[in-house]
């Protein structure tokens, strides 16, 4: 035997030793995509890989073979998310709106291989996954100018789901028409009342009359059927692609900067996937008493257990009249030893608490 067969002789041990490896990693990647799929999580998660890769590579003594142990890792990656993009072909996704809405582009996005499941509004799609028609919802909760979307909130706090995720989608509002139809011709606009919100500039301006509907992409699905050259959607781009719409006027929201959150529900709380303490967040929902200095109190011990308060809303209860619950957001862990001990105090002097989320945030591109 020469001394190239010895080294393929090596070469072929090794990967005989590599390949139940192979397997076992795959089949943990199996375990990975079922907890994802329980808690609605996307496939792909950058900056896990990142650290993954950093780690990783400190692992290689031979500075010379790093730059190529992570182009292999990489790849290890890239057929794990493959494996798991194919298993997660079954995956259900419930939205608000047909097509085109937002909260479509938005879960697309998310989960790419999942079949979007259209709701005619943010009750019956929550529903959807509530009751197990859907493995996940995605719904809208607060929009950078236009502000909450209170009645998801409620679903959030009066619900089963949790939220596992936030993910922002930058939005753009454009006039959509009917083919040969002018903006100068328009005389009535129709969207979400959110969208038409963040739009109240333009709109004033114009002089436009408006009508609500349950969703951007409905509103130009309509305008399409109605024929009216009169009649104006204010919706996406990729909506006016969808059906045969003109952008009329590019870009009519008021503020430059237009972000809308999206929160991903599904039945099963996470432990915010496992985010580092700085990119965790929570969000619970709680009523106080009707006493003196109540919430006051629930602030402090908010404060001193060290958690950041991001924001505080507060909304009327669905019943008693003049009675509301508080939705807030904070930074850190619920599930570590001080999240719990926050949460374990609260429920005394809270008549009502509940924990609607743990979660990490992603920004859409």
């Amino acid at each position: 035997m020469n001394e190239l067969e010895e080294i393929r002789r090596e070469i072929a041990s090794l990967d005989r030793a590599m390949a139940p490896l192979f397997e076992k990693r795959m089949k943990l990647a199996e375990r990975v995509y079922a907890y994802k799929l329980r808690n609605a999580l996307p496939v792909l998660d950058a900056a896990q890989e990142e650290k993954v890769l950093e780690r990783n590579a400190a692992f290689i003594e031979d500075a010379s073979l790093k730059d190529y142990y992570i182009l292999f890792q990489k790849e290890v990656m890239k057929l794990s998310r493959d494996y798991q993009t194919r298993l997660m072909h079954g995956m259900k996704v419930a939205y608000c709106g047909v097509p085109g809405a937002f909260a479509h582009i938005a879960g697309s996005g998310l989960f790419p291989e999942a079949e979007m499941v259209s709701c005619p509004d943010f009750h019956s799609a929550y529903r959807r996954c509530e009751e197990g028609e859907a493995d996940a919802v995605i719904l809208p909760i607060e929009n950078s100018y236009a502000g909450d979307v209170g009645e998801v909130m409620d679903l959030g706090f009066s619900g089963s789901l949790y939220i596992n995720m936030m993910a922002e989608l930058d939005v753009t509002q454009n006039l959509l028409g009917i083919p040969g139809a002018s903006a100068s011709g328009i005389r009535r606009v129709v969207s979400h009342p959110q969208a038409l919100n963040q739009c109240a500039d333009y709109i004033e301006e114009r002089g436009f009359e408006t009508s609500d509907f349950p969703n951007t992409a409905q509103a130009a699905q309509y305008v399409a059927q109605l024929g009216d050259p009169g009649v104006g959607a204010i919706a996406s781009v990729e909506t006016a692609r969808l059906y045969g719409l003109e952008v009329l006027e590019p870009h009519v929201n008021s503020s430059t900067s237009n972000t809308t959150r999206f929160a991903v529900f599904s039945r099963t709380q996470s432990d915010a996937s496992g985010a580092p303490s700085d990119e965790a967040h929570f969000i619970i929902g709680f009523t106080v008493r009707n006493e003196a200095g109540a919430l006051a109190k629930i602030l402090n011990i908010i404060g001193s257990h060290g958690f950041n308060m991001s924001s505080l809303h507060s909304r009327p209860l669905k019943g008693p009249l003049w009675e509301h619950y508080f939705f807030a957001e904070l930074e850190g862990g619920a599930h570590t030893p001080d999240g719990e001990d926050l949460l374990r105090q609260l429920g005394t002097v809270c008549d009502r608490l509940r924990l609607i989320g743990s979660y990490r945030s992603i920004h859409l591109k």
